[in-house]
């Protein structure tokens, strides 16, 4: 650990959602800072990802553990620019992302876990989940494609599914990036008067807007239903993104460093070897 690393310590299990715990995302910021500035909190960010890199090459290296991050948020939470700079630097090898979109027929005609267990990772990977089966408690639930019987006993299909992935050694992970209203509203209007964004906008966001309320509630029953201790949430300040991006780096460095991972030993012999 870098001596500036360590200067800017902070607990980061304030933004853990404890098992079984009440979850009111009204009374979680989303604009959090820890006492840093921007040009700090890079240099700090810029630490950590050289420890991730250390830390992915050896996960891949031993071939033993696997690790699930889970990235879920509203329109503009900002998960592909969480992907972006947070993994930067590490061996594409190892990392794989799985982006999970509007179901196709083939995945309606499976259960809603089918096409979601498939893309978990194998030994020595780390996957990304960039949306999950998480969109099954929310947009389904929001939208009313399924009734509120069948969405909620989702809940418990979850956390089986998760705890059967831990079981046989994933390590989990997941992170709810937590934007304001407010600043939603920014990110969808710079989208629409810069013209190298305007690719990202879609008409469709701004009727998702008008559901915020609805998704507000879905998304803290999600983590109030969900967030366990082998599988747990973080909630992420995520109004700020360089602060977004210092957070979730700490987070899964600290789990990686904490799977007391070790390089497999050597052939026998490797001394004896030259070269011609």
């Amino acid at each position: 650990m870098s001596d500036r690393t360590h200067a800017y310590e902070f607990d980061v299990d304030r933004y853990l959602v404890r098992e079984g715990a009440e979850v009111d995302l009204s009374t979680w910021a989303t604009n959090e800072n820890e006492g840093l500035n921007k040009a700090i909190g890079r240099e700090v960010t810029a630490d950590f990802n050289d420890r991730l890199e250390a830390a992915q090459e050896l996960l891949w290296a031993e071939d033993h553990h696997k690790v699930l991050l889970v990235l879920q948020a509203t329109d503009t939470g900002g998960k592909d620019g969480t992907i972006r700079h947070v993994f930067d630097g590490v061996n594409p090898q190892g990392v794989r992302v799985a982006s999970f979109k509007k179901p196709t027929p083939d995945e309606m005609a499976h259960d809603y876990l089918w096409r979601v267990h498939r893309r978990t990772p194998s030994t020595g990977e780390m996957v990304i989940f960039n949306r999950s089966h998480y969109e099954d408690v929310l947009v389904v639930r929001v939208h009313g494609y399924v009734p509120e019987d069948q969405w909620r006993r989702r809940y418990r299909h979850i956390r089986e599914f998760e705890n059967l992935l831990a079981d046989e050694g994933t390590t989990i992970v997941k992170f709810y990036l937590h934007i304001s209203k407010a600043e939603q509203k920014e990110r969808l209007q710079a989208r629409l008067d810069e013209p190298e964004k305007n690719w990202k906008f879609s008409t469709g966001d701004l009727a998702e807007r008008e559901h915020w309320d609805a998704y507000q509630a879905a998304f803290t029953d999600m983590l109030a239903e969900t967030s366990t201790e082998k599988a747990p949430w973080y909630v992420i300040p995520a109004d700020r993104k360089w602060f977004r991006n210092l957070l979730i780096s700490r987070i899964i460095v600290n789990k990686l460093e904490g799977l007391d991972m070790a390089y497999p030993p050597p052939e026998d012999g490797l001394g004896d070897i030259v070269i011609n």
